[in-house]
């Protein structure tokens, strides 16, 4: 016999059972547990970097809901990603992705910029 201890937010318990059931119950647990987690992330959108370009230049995004922000870069060059709004800079290196966090916010309208290329590299996160 063997003891297993499931601790998941809504499943906490102990089971006695036979050898050949712990993997059973092993897998089913990983499965709930991988089920919350994915359903718990956070929103992406993407935002692409060409030509010193943002596209799409506005993003919309929900109010009062942390979203994550993921900047392709595709240009040659660096940039970095700013906005004195949503209070963020990162320098997303050439031909690479960066992760930027931000929300919860209010409805409105949030302006971003790239740094390197202020110009043409413009856009807005609307929060509605």
């Amino acid at each position: 016999m063997i003891m297993i201890l499931i601790h998941h937010p809504e499943i906490h318990t102990r089971v006695i059972m036979k050898r050949q059931h712990w993997l059973a119950v092993l897998c089913i647990s990983l499965a709930i547990g991988s089920v919350s987690t994915a359903s718990a992330a956070d929103p992406e959108f993407i935002i692409v970097i060409k030509n010193h370009v943002f596209t799409p230049s506005e993003v919309r995004i929900p109010a009062n809901t942390k979203v994550k922000l993921i900047v392709d870069n595709q240009d040659a060059t660096a940039e970095e990603f700013e906005s004195k709004d949503l209070k963020r800079e990162k320098v997303i290196p050439a031909m690479s992705k960066g992760t930027i966090s931000v929300g919860p916010l209010k409805a409105g309208k949030y302006s971003f910029f790239g740094e390197f290329h202020e110009k043409t590299a413009r856009g807005a996160v609307i929060v509605e």
